[in-house]
């Protein structure tokens, strides 16, 4: 009886410390926000769910988001876990895409994209420096004139005769002034500010989808940020253009390859929002959708481990079909929703694996759009992080 008694308390202390566990990960690991658009959705990894009381309380006519709600997430619907939000939502359908495009970005001001010391009298100076200005700063203002191009910058600055300038620039979130005391160097008769600023680039994605009811455009899935700084260039405007692929560097263990392409005349449409969760912009009327494919947009917890497909542009046929492995799958990552490998043969012989280029790719999986690739990761092209698709819808609208 005695032996019994002991098998019990430990299968009992073996079960409560799995059930601890699970609940731990479960609140570390289960997003804080859930979107619901169908009962099952509720279920989470098989073994978490939302508390249904929190159906009760949210309306569910809308196309679109129409509230949220709290609610209790549970472990096998027993064991509270935390507690969380829920969103109520009717399913969306978008067009998806797969076609690589051409990004022109105009900023909304200046970056500072470096410093540099100027010899004067025998000494280096930095008047940029001195005056506070830093790498990354936008550039808003010099006396009080808005500034929205780099050749702007460089009249007003080559316009001085040793006055000094007021310059008001943002950072971050927060904009501020400073006085800037140009040197002159006498060698090229003329004042200088000891500064590097840029107004525009542009680059190669993948748009991701077309969403026919707000007539909008979403692609990479990450920011465009300034090659020197890698700061989120501020968008003042852009347009996105169709391109020809003309050749492919292939990704190795020790570089990133690449997709090359000519960029032609025809616009796609307009990019008027650079974030943290991709680029995103309305599409013009004439742009031909008919390469596109209607896919309904899956909520997070719809997405599962193992295999999926994506759609790309890597070559002159457009976008074309290929297979990849979800192998990890993260809710508490703001982008980095998941893990994705490339299996595909012949994608992988073409490309090596994930290239510059692919930023953008839509991931389908059990007939919806779950994602798109946004990064590889470094020294194993194989293998990429990309974000979820209703992140990328809800940051569209």
């Amino acid at each position: 009886m005695k032996n019994l008694i002991r098998i019990i308390d430990l299968l009992t202390a073996i079960a409560v410390t799995f059930i601890f566990t699970l609940i731990i990960t479960g609140s570390v690991l289960m997003p804080d926000t859930i979107v619901i658009k169908n009962p099952k959705d509720r279920i989470i990894g098989g073994i978490y769910s939302v508390s249904a009381e929190s159906d009760a309380s949210v309306d569910f006519q809308s196309a679109v988001s129409v509230g949220t709600a709290q609610a209790e997430l549970k472990l096998f619907g027993i064991f509270p876990v935390k507690n969380t939000h829920v969103v109520k939502t009717q399913s969306q359908s978008v067009l998806v895409s797969g076609q690589s495009f051409g990004i022109k970005l105009y900023t909304n001001g200046v970056i500072v994209v470096g410093t540099k010391d100027i010899q004067v009298n025998g000494k280096l100076v930095n008047p940029a420096k001195q005056a506070g200005i830093e790498v990354g700063d936008v550039i808003i203002s010099i006396n009080n004139e808005n500034v929205y191009s780099s050749d702007e910058v460089e009249a007003i600055l080559n316009d001085n005769n040793g006055m000094n300038y007021v310059i008001k620039v943002k950072r971050g979130d927060k904009y501020k002034t400073f006085i800037l005391n140009p040197v002159y160097v006498e060698g090229e008769g003329s004042y200088k500010a000891g500064m590097w600023v840029r107004d525009s680039t542009a680059g190669i994605g993948t748009i991701t989808f077309f969403n026919p009811a707000k007539k909008s455009v979403a692609a990479l899935g990450h920011p465009i940020t300034d090659v020197d700084t890698g700061e989120i260039m501020p968008i003042l405007n852009g347009e996105a253009v169709e391109t020809r692929v003309t050749s492919v560097v292939r990704s190795t263990t020790s570089e990133t390859g690449s997709l090359c392409c000519d960029f032609l005349s025809k616009s796609i449409g307009s990019l008027n929002k650079n974030s943290e969760k991709g680029i995103y912009g309305e599409y013009t009327d004439e742009t031909d959708l008919s390469q596109c494919c209607e896919y309904e947009v899956a909520a997070p917890q719809e997405v599962e481990r193992g295999f999926a497909q994506i759609i790309c542009t890597v070559d002159e046929n457009g976008p074309q079909v290929y297979s990849v492995e979800i192998m990890k799958i993260s809710y508490g990552e703001d982008i980095k929703n998941m893990i994705v490998k490339i299996i595909d043969e012949e994608l992988i012989k073409k490309t090596g694996g994930i290239i510059q280029g692919m930023s953008g790719t839509p991931i389908i999986q059990n007939g919806k759009l779950i994602g798109a690739i946004t990064h590889v990761i470094i020294n194993n092209p194989l293998k990429g992080y990309a974000i979820f698709a209703q992140t990328m819808l809800d940051e569209s609208q």
